[in-house]
């Protein structure tokens, strides 16, 4: 058995609850390698498991994406070989130095990619394309709406969606961010807490609403985000930042102009690999044409994982942040 450090917690909680511990690892198996991890995403959903609003079994490995160096490969493995590049997503137990990773999960990594690019922008990359390429896909022309266009998937959609030649309309908390959205992909750029959301979207399309919006808030954005959607439009509900949409009435979708609501989550549009794979290309190619910018806000040591969360939660953060082991 290997030993490696990790970040677990032992309960749900705040950032506190977060223990750096030396835990043991098997060697790799059938279908399996062993990965030795050289920066770490951190992501939203990660402060979900870690407060038991998305429940984990316990004790748990915080962390969902991470990309690395293969150090060895299992005795049946022979499409990945020691040495390579990879970078996944949505495997449960990033934050670690080492650790053993099925090969369904991994996608290897183009001479094009870094590491540290690869693992800001994986998960929150895989997420703007099935919003924008499956969920509802954006065509040349249209207006949408995108909430926390500064954050990590916010600043990776808007980009994506300009480059498909989508007019967007992006939402923030302060000046700052706003500058950060607008030169990142957002048409229009509006304040959330000092401006009428509804009102500057109405003005900005001529009264009609768009035909979607984006929304990772959740409870304190919901019901605006459908006021601001045209008939027959589809509110995209994929986060819960400010906490869960409470339960409504399915009728104020009829009465709001026979509306769509949809909450996906990016686990079901990668279950099957073909489908990751494909996504995984789609992404890399348009990070590597240089239409979509990875934009790695902060870096803390692997150790420092709380603060990291701390920062998060506060909104203190811009863009990807990473934990390097």
């Amino acid at each position: 058995m290997r030993k490696t450090h990790a970040i677990r917690i032992h309960e749900y909680g705040g950032p506190e609850v977060m223990r750096r511990e030396e835990i043991e690892i098997a060697e790799p198996g059938n279908g399996e390698v062993l990965v030795r991890q050289t920066a770490v995403g951190l992501n939203y959903i990660d402060t979900y498991h870690r407060t038991g609003l998305y429940p984990v079994e316990l004790p748990a490995v915080l962390g969902r994406e991470a990309a690395g160096v293969i150090e060895a490969v299992g005795p049946d493995v022979d499409q990945l070989a020691a040495g390579e590049r990879v970078v996944y997503a949505m495997y449960p137990g990033s934050y670690c130095e080492l650790r053993v990773v099925p090969v369904a999960s991994l996608v290897p990594l183009p001479d094009t990619i870094d590491d540290r690019t690869a693992a800001a922008m994986m998960l929150k990359g895989l997420t703007a394309h099935y919003l924008l390429r499956r969920t509802h896909r954006v065509e040349p022309a249209e207006t949408i709406l995108f909430h926390a266009a500064a954050g990590g998937v916010g600043l990776i959609a808007c980009q994506w969606a300009s480059h498909l030649g989508a007019t967007v309309i992006g939402t923030v908390g302060s000046e700052e961010k706003a500058d950060l959205a607008r030169t990142h992909g957002c048409d229009h750029v509006v304040l959330y807490d000092r401006e009428d959301v509804v009102g500057r979207v109405r003005e900005i399309t001529g009264g009609r609403g768009v035909p979607v919006v984006y929304d990772s808030v959740g409870e304190a954005t919901f019901e605006q985000s459908l006021d601001c959607l045209a008939p027959l439009g589809l509110m995209v509900s994929f986060g819960n930042a400010s906490g869960p949409v409470p339960p409504f009435s399915i009728g104020k979708l009829a009465q709001k102009g026979s509306l769509f609501v949809t909450r996906p989550t990016l686990a079901t549009y990668i279950a099957r690999r073909e489908d990751l794979l494909a996504a995984s290309r789609e992404l890399f190619d348009v990070v590597a044409s240089g239409a979509v910018k990875v934009e790695i806000g902060q870096t803390y040591p692997l150790n420092e994982a709380a603060e990291a969360h701390r920062d998060l939660e506060s909104r203190k953060t811009t863009g990807s942040t990473l934990l390097i082991p």
